[in-house]
């Protein structure tokens, strides 16, 4: 099985058996249905992995979760470029892309390779992408390939956020501290958490 359908199983697992049963129902959000076609589309194109309806309000979700080793960390993170492609136009990667309205990040009670163990999160959260776009566009928060390891707040209403980059070299990313956001902006930078704050 290769890295991406290993990734892909697990995210699925902990989408169904954790995330619908813990966060959304709680939230009354329900899944909508999607042909397969166009579910694929909305990933590669926008970064969209999920569609939920809440009455007659519809939002769009992007997904990622961990194992419990990454429970220390208090950020998300978006995968920002893929250099090493030998295909230019996928250099670019979720940063510029993402049209997801909203971002769910959570960290399992298990090991990845003791998923079917896992029965609830030690943190979760969903970010409300939108706040944290108009952010980026003001420049409030911004992306720096400075060799740092973690976000820092500077001057006292900015949030500056390292690039960072996979062992592997297959792409970088970058962490967004989610204490952060909520102490420069407030709790409506998040619709719910656990743990994180």
């Amino acid at each position: 099985m290769t890295k991406y359908s290993k990734d892909r199983a697990f995210t699925n697992y902990v989408h169904t058996n954790l995330a619908i049963p813990l966060i959304y129902n709680p939230l009354d959000w329900s899944e909508v249905q999607l042909r397969k076609d166009y579910s694929k589309y909305i990933d590669m194109m926008d970064g969209i992995d999920y569609v939920f309806r809440k009455g007659n309000t519809v939002m769009s979700v992007q997904e990622r979760f961990r194992e419990k080793q990454y429970q220390s960390f208090t950020d998300f993170t978006i995968r920002y470029r893929r250099d090493s492609n030998k295909i230019e136009e996928r250099h670019e990667s979720e940063y510029y892309k993402m049209k997801a309205h909203y971002f769910t990040y959570g960290i399992i009670d298990s090991a990845k390779n003791e998923t079917h163990k896992a029965s609830s999160f030690i943190k979760y959260a969903i970010i409300d992408l939108k706040k944290v776009y108009q952010k980026l566009d003001e420049k409030k928060i911004y992306i720096s390939d400075n060799g740092k390891n973690k976000c820092e707040i500077i001057d006292g209403n900015r949030l500056e956020c390292p690039v960072k980059y996979n062992s592997d070299g297959s792409s970088s990313f970058f962490p967004i501290d989610i204490s952060y956001l909520v102490k420069l902006w407030g709790g409506d930078m998040l619709v719910t958490q656990k743990g994180f704050l």
